[in-house]
Order: structure tokens, then sequence, then C-alpha cells
């Protein structure tokens, strides 16, 4: 579910996140579950005081918490229980359920914030690669590349991508306007070779097209404004058929598969920007944070691989102690 309305019960909040954990962040069987089994828990807390979801504040969360302590659970399962709970409130902030999130500064158990996960240059480029020749046929290669080179040029979500209309890339322009969760809109840049390839993409899609019309089978009025058109009610590809098509391409390419989905991508954008200096504030207007202090987990990513560049290169970071060393 996406727009400003919000789903009516906390079990509907709880299904509509889980399922975008899901396509979005390839999250495992288990942490699904137990995410849910938390959240059902939050939300008997919060019903048994007659609140909701929709009116849940700060001092709501600080008091389910509290009452985790005394319950006895441990530090990691206060934990993982807060993790769900910050989740799945910055996805209903950016979905447009709430205008604010009461769960963005609460301050953990103890435990370390984890990074996101991201990929190498090398890796990337072996994915782009991959994704021109993985596909049933040519129009597939051709819509393939289309996506990835886009996501990764973009750093868009991946409900961003699949529901691009074709009106933002028709004239090669060199920015594209991206609706994105809570219908905020913002331009991000593509860059040439993203271009290209929906460029090429676009000739075969309109190809395809009016083939299926000539053909008297046309597609649904949605799809015809869809970029990458799909069977669903909303006309374009769903978000678990893309993310299928990249586990395939990801294998192909000699990944492992656990390490990518195309919130991995989003990570990479962000990573490699910074690391070529771009300014924080950049980044998040380009993936679309309300927050900075969201895009902020991307100077920790950057800290621990200049910590490893400085392990690795520098003259005096020798394990061997100065005085033990040979003049």
């Amino acid at each position: 579910m996406t727009g400003s309305q919000p789903p009516a019960l906390m079990d509907q909040w709880i299904s509509t996140f889980l399922e975008a954990q899901m396509a979005e962040r390839n999250a495992a069987r288990n942490t699904r579950l137990a995410y849910g089994r938390d959240l059902k828990d939050l939300s008997a807390w919060l019903d048994r005081r007659g609140r909701s979801f929709a009116a849940t504040d700060k001092a709501d969360i600080e008091g389910y918490l509290i009452q985790c302590d005394a319950n006895g659970l441990s530090k990691s399962t206060r934990a993982r229980r807060l993790s769900a709970i910050k989740q799945l409130f910055r996805f209903a902030h950016e979905e447009g359920w709430r205008a604010d999130n009461p769960a963005l500064r609460l301050p953990g158990p103890g435990k370390m914030q984890r990074l996101p996960k991201t990929l190498t240059p090398d890796e990337v480029e072996r994915l782009l690669t991959t994704a021109r020749g993985h596909g049933r046929n040519p129009g597939d290669r051709l819509r393939n590349r289309a996506l990835v080179e886009l996501l990764y040029a973009t750093g868009m979500r991946v409900s961003e991508l699949v529901g691009l209309p074709v009106a933002a890339v028709r004239g090669d322009p060199a920015m594209v306007l991206v609706r994105g969760k809570g219908g905020k809109e913002r331009l991000v840049p593509m860059s040439r070779p993203a271009r290209a390839a929906v460029a090429d993409w676009l000739v075969r899609r309109d190809a395809d097209l009016a083939a299926a019309r000539a053909g008297g089978k046309p597609a649904s009025a949605a799809a015809e404004r869809a970029l990458f058109p799909g069977n669903g009610a909303d006309g374009h590809m769903t978000r678990q058929y893309f993310h299928a098509v990249l586990k395939d391409i990801t294998i192909r390419a000699g990944i492992d598969p656990d390490r990518v989905t195309p919130h991995t991508l989003r990570h990479a954008f962000a990573t490699h920007l910074l690391a070529g200096g771009a300014d924080l504030r950049v980044i998040q207007s380009l993936l679309g944070h309300a927050d900075v202090a969201t895009t902020e987990i991307y100077t920790h990513v950057m800290d621990d691989h200049l910590r490893a560049l400085v392990l690795t290169h520098h003259p005096l970071a020798s394990a061997t102690p100065r005085a033990a060393r040979k003049p």
C-alpha cells in the first residue's frame, strides 16, 4: 500500500511492512517471522492502552521498551525489537502513513548499529556487464540492462524504479523526476550508460506494445504508462519479479546472492558517491531521505573503509613494534 492513507488495522501495517522487507531488502524468513512476532507484541501492548501505530509517540515506545526490560528480556531480544520498531516507523514515514517518525532517535540497549551491505565498484561493474546478456530473449536483455543501470545510476528505491512512468524518460532527459514514498518528488541525474540503456529499451518496449495492439491484444492503460510494463493491477513490473531477476543476474556474475538485493545497489550508489567526494546533503537529496541522520550511516561505512586503508597501507601500521624492527 502506498500513498498517504495508512492501513486501518495494526495487523495490516505489519503485513505490508513485512512484504516490503522481503521485496526490497530480501529479509530472511526467520527475520521476518521474528519481526512479525515483535511487532504483534507491540501492537497488543498499544491496543491494551487504547493506542495505535498511527497515534504512537516516542513516550509510548519508550514505555514499551521499559516493560520489555522489566519482563527480563535479554539485551539482544530488546535490540531486535527496537530494530523492528524503528524499521516499521521509518517505513510508515516514507510511505506517507505518518508525518513523523517517533522511533527516529531512540537509543538501543547497547547493541552496535549494523552497517548497510554494499558492493565494490568492481562488483557493480560485474553486475552491469552480466545484466546486458541476461534474459530469455533480446527484449528481456534490454530491459534487464536498463533496470540495473538505472538503479545504480540513480539510487532509486526498487518501488520507485519499477513504478517509473515512461513519460519520465521520454526525450533522453539528463534528470529524471522521481515520485518517492509519501508522494514526495525529487530529481535524480542519469549517467550516460543509463541513458543509453533506457533509450535502447524504449525502442524495444514501444515496438512490443505496438505489436500487441496490432495483434488485437493491447496492454492495459496502466501498462502503456509504465516504463517497465507488467501484468499486475498497477500495470508495471512488481518488486518481487525484479528481485528474482536481480538474483539470477547476481548468481551469473559470480557474486554471493545473499549479499545483493535492490537495496544493496542503492547503498552502493550512496557509498560510492561519498567515496568520490560528494556532500552528505547532496546524497540525502538524491536518496530522498527526509532526515540527514538517515544518510549519515554511510559515513560509518566510509570510516571502516578508510580505517582499513590506513591499516593496510600506512608504513607505521605494521603489527611489528617499531623497537623490534631492524634499522
